[in-house]
């Protein structure tokens, strides 16, 4: 019998896969053909979406992307045996962006069927909570803390340490809270994941309360991610069945059990209180720290807080081994990093890698260029909170410190690309109205500097005193990212000030005649 793997993740459904695959349905039936059909996770190239593949004895054939006309002339090409066609890609292990990549947390996302604990297990799953079930919690907290793992979702904190004051920290009820909460521009690992393979952090959520004490654990995620909560919910239900969750995991002493929560879309929860608040049922606004959620988190007991790639990496971290994981990256920035390419790039994707590939390998030689065509003029990296890099500085490696000492930030690891269309001066208005928007409004810096930001760009692009006000635009974003309580009011001078200062040239005031795209006499 033959296997075509269709996916059935958010990128795919984008694009039209449904019909794609009610036509494989309708054409395998009316040719009577001994055919499985598995609905897989996505491999990420997204450009080549929908991408359909097909079990041959060589290995898994790749066609994209597939489109539902396209359906007969694939079969009637032989696409079963994996026949050549102007679709076709060869193997998909192969094909040059998979072939660069080293993929460890997304080994399995796009390989197997999302909601088979049979398939999960066939590709190594569960191992790594086998291991834990026989460490005591303070082994695997040293494990998870020697392999060097950071938080995945943008700040870059030690996980294990997180994880170490939870476990040293007394309370009746501690808790792991997963932020599913995806929200930056360019991101869409997280959705990934859970759509296409949401055992890994179902296993790293389970690894994470053996190892602190921890019973019960939430994923906090967005109502924008419909597919994502039902794959999840369905997911938890299975590993629920099997003894995988509850008051006896996988036979063990520990219990451990989780659910989904759905966010109302607020950006700032993914701001890990304004989470916590809201999963109480609460306004979803900062709190002040001290207390760390790690000593008063949720319910005011003891909380890891950790987004979805840190906990979906654990089950790696415990069936390789710390030192495995610790040998991939450069200087501080161990492990790999789930890289999205996203905005006016020609191979957009995911492309998981170890630290230390530069800017323009993964722009130009991974991404292959812009779209349009035209030269590239900025990247965005880290989400809309991220600072703009010019091609002058495309030499910089992905690398925390690499792109702290270059005020910038590598976010939740989003890289949006600009073509030499783009207006900078807009692109900063455009993050202080954002942050105007997404406000929880608790601390005067954020609630009225973003306002008060969007009014001196204003000035700026009419001309009003440019001098006088970018003087001003600098001393506010100064404000903001000291005095704001969070990341939100406080990274948002990142994108304005490198707008500022690597493209002086758009906030030069322009003629009314270049304002209405004509040009001086």
């Amino acid at each position: 019998m033959g296997v075509v793997y269709i996916p059935c993740d958010s990128a795919a459904v984008a694009v039209g896969v449904e019909g794609v695959a009610d036509a494989f349905s309708t054409e395998l039936r009316e040719r009577n053909l001994d055919v499985q059909v598995v609905r897989n996770g996505s491999r990420g190239m997204h450009w080549l979406e929908p991408l359909v593949e097909v079990e041959t004895e060589q290995g898994r054939v790749a066609y994209g992307p597939v489109r539902p006309g396209d359906v007969p002339s694939l079969l009637d090409a032989g696409m079963l045996e994996g026949a050549d066609h102007p679709l076709c890609h060869g193997l998909t292990e192969e094909m040059p962006f998979l072939r660069q990549q080293t993929r460890l947390t997304f080994s399995r996302c796009g390989v197997t069927d999302p909601l088979s604990i049979e398939h999960y297990k066939t590709h190594r799953g569960f191992l790594g909570l086998q291991r834990a079930l026989s460490m005591t919690p303070a082994e695997i907290v040293k494990e998870v803390t020697d392999s060097g793992l950071r938080g995945r979702g943008g700040a870059g904190f030690p996980t294990g340490v997180k994880w170490n004051t939870v476990l040293n920290t007394k309370g009746e009820q501690k808790y792991i809270v997963c932020n599913a909460d995806e929200g930056d521009s360019g991101t869409f690992s997280d959705r990934m994941i859970m759509e296409g393979d949401p055992f890994v952090l179902i296993e790293g959520m389970a690894i994470a309360g053996i190892a602190t004490g921890a019973t019960k654990g939430y994923i906090y995620t967005r109502s924008e991610y419909p597919l994502a909560v039902s794959a999840l919910r369905e997911a938890i239900k299975l590993a629920q069945d099997a003894g995988i969750l509850g008051p006896s995991v996988m036979g063990s002493s520990y219990a451990f059990d989780m659910e989904v929560r759905v966010g109302a879309g607020a950006y700032v929860c993914g701001e890990e209180t304004s989470l916590l608040n809201s999963l109480e049922g609460k306004r979803g606004v900062v709190r002040a720290k001290p207390p760390l959620p790690a000593i008063e988190g949720l319910f005011g007991r003891p909380t890891v807080v950790n987004n979805v790639i840190s906990l979906a990496t654990v089950p790696v971290i415990m069936d390789r081994g710390a030192k495995a994981y610790y040998d991939y990256g450069v200087g501080k920035s161990h492990g790999t990093i789930p890289i999205q390419l996203t905005g006016n790039i020609r191979n957009g994707g995911l492309f998981e890698t170890a630290f230390g590939l530069t800017l323009n390998e993964l722009i130009y030689d991974i991404g292959g260029g812009t779209l349009s065509g035209r030269e590239v003029k900025a990247v965005q990296v880290g989400g809309p909170l991220g600072a703009y890099f010019p091609p002058s500085m495309f030499d910089t490696i992905f690398d925390y410190e690499a792109f702290a000492e270059r005020h910038g930030i590598l976010g939740h690891a989003g890289i949006v690309v600009f073509d030499d269309t783009v207006d900078m001066l807009k692109q900063a208005r455009f993050a202080m109205e954002f942050c105007a928007i997404e406000s929880c409004g608790k601390c005067t810096p954020c609630r009225i500097g973003s306002v008060r930001g969007v009014e001196v760009l204003d000035s700026i692009a009419r001309g009003d005193r440019p001098e006088e006000h970018m003087e001003l635009l600098e001393d506010l974003c100064d404000t903001m990212k000291m005095g704001s309580l969070c990341a939100l009011g406080g990274f948002t001078s990142y994108p304005v000030m490198s707008s500022l200062t690597h493209f002086p040239q758009d906030f030069q005031v322009k003629s009314a005649s270049q304002q209405a795209g004509g040009v001086d006499a």
